[in-house]
């Protein structure tokens, strides 16, 4: 029989009341296709968040779909104490792609899980517990990484087991520096960072760093800034961990990795992992060369990481992405679509930027007129989009007035341009 109280009431008798959800009337979505799903009421959306940037290539893609089918009919779990052929393979993919030397592949259940195990890497080979971080970052909700988390918004506590020092640079167009061209720019952070590291008590472990910040509203410095920040890392031997849970595997379209963007001097000393790649599963990770990532000195294992599932999701999911192409599509289409937004939002006073690459756009709303951030306008959009059948996400260091904007990457020309005509009248719905 089922239950007669709505979804929504057991939620809130049964869940924490920080757990956010969406829209004045929560929706609970029960199936999707491609890059749309359903409601429990039978409406359906063309999906322009997959789940927060977790849904990469489709819903229910027939390859990943049948590859979990298929593993789950012969082991669903084993642990990492035996070999395990799906997480070797994933891990010799992920390793050969991630453009580190003598790389070495740890897999996690998320990127708050592996954000913290990059941290403890680096604390370790470093023999520190100072960290420096990007203002208007965020890492995940584990204690380590709320630790190092700039948004306040996402930082829920000051007690911290990390001594972090927050640098200039991730937002470009706000801040004391926005007024600069990007060379000039690029050399104030520079600068920041130097004068921040004069600061610091002995030696620090490691930079952190988003190439593009998520939940911060899609913010991204000039390209070649961390390559700059790393010439001064590298003369104090501070590691570089890049941070590319939502910038991995060709979201940005120009780029397999974010850090591409700034690979002057080469990979990170760290990258981490998750969401798109298990396209739904579970799948966090770090790559790391050698030397970094065997510098623990004690016995571990990953009861969940590696799980032969969700490695088999992860492989066929890595494997179509490739053959498919879909960083390409993501560079044309998100190409596509991100003009179409920016000759959409030069008719509505309320966006005051537009920006982003490949299939990751965010628009950041305000009182028209000035720069005071209106999450009430993004809610409103939010809400006005929903009800056309689009789905967006926000975000923003500025009270959550960015919308969020990160398709599957198999997104077509004709559903770009249907999600614009979705996002156009919302947005024209404010003026």
């Amino acid at each position: 029989m089922t239950n007669p109280i709505p979804l929504h009431n057991r939620h809130r008798t049964v869940l924490p009341d920080w757990l956010a959800l969406y829209y004045d009337r929560p929706i609970e979505l029960t199936h999707g296709e491609g890059r749309h799903v359903w409601d429990a009421d039978g409406n359906r959306y063309l999906d322009f968040f997959g789940g927060i940037l977790t849904t990469m290539t489709a819903h229910a893609l027939p390859e990943v779909t049948k590859a979990v089918s298929e593993q789950a009919g012969r082991i669903i779990h084993s642990s990492t104490l035996y070999l395990n052929r799906p997480m070797i393979e994933l891990a010799e993919r992920v390793a050969a792609l991630s453009g580190i030397p003598d790389a070495r592949v740890f897999f996690t259940t998320s990127g708050t899980e592996a954000n913290d195990t990059a941290l403890l890497l680096a604390t370790t080979y470093r023999r520190s517990n100072q960290i420096l971080a990007m203002r208007n970052s965020y890492h995940g909700r584990s204690f380590s990484t709320v630790s190092i988390t700039g948004n306040r918004s996402w930082s829920p506590t000051s007690l911290s087991p990390l001594q972090t020092y927050y640098v200039h640079g991730a937002v470009r167009s706000r801040g004391p520096f926005a007024h600069l061209n990007d060379a000039d720019f690029t050399a104030a952070c520079v600068a920041d960072l130097e004068d921040v590291l004069g600061q610091a008590r002995g030696g620090l472990a490691a930079l952190i760093a988003e190439p593009i910040q998520g939940v911060g509203g899609f913010t991204s410095p000039p390209d070649g800034l961390y390559g700059a920040f790393r010439e001064v890392l590298d003369r104090h031997g501070i590691l570089w961990i890049s941070d590319e849970v939502q910038t991995g595997w060709g979201r940005t379209g120009e780029h397999f990795w974010g850090w591409q963007a700034h690979a002057q001097n080469g990979p990170p000393d760290i990258l981490t992992f998750a969401k798109g790649i298990g396209n739904g599963m579970s799948i966090g990770g770090v790559v790391a060369r050698a030397e970094v990532m065997n510098c623990l000195d004690s016995n571990s294992i990953s009861t969940f990481g590696g799980s032969p599932v969700t490695m088999a999701a992860g492989v066929a999911n890595l494997a179509y992405l490739l053959e498919h192409d879909l960083p390409g599509n993501a560079r044309r289409v998100g190409g596509l679509l991100l003009e179409r937004l920016r000759a959409i939002a030069a008719t509505v006073p309320a966006v005051r930027e537009v920006r982003g690459r490949g299939l990751m756009a965010g628009l950041e709303l305000t009182k028209p007129g000035t720069d005071r951030a209106d999450p009430d306008a993004a809610a409103a959009v939010l809400e006005a989009a929903r009800a056309g059948g689009l789905l967006l996400g926000k975000g923003g260091g500025h009270n959550t007035s960015v919308l969020r904007i990160a398709p599957p990457l198999s997104l077509t020309v004709a559903e770009a341009e249907e999600g614009a005509d979705i996002l156009a009248g919302a947005l024209r719905g404010l003026n």
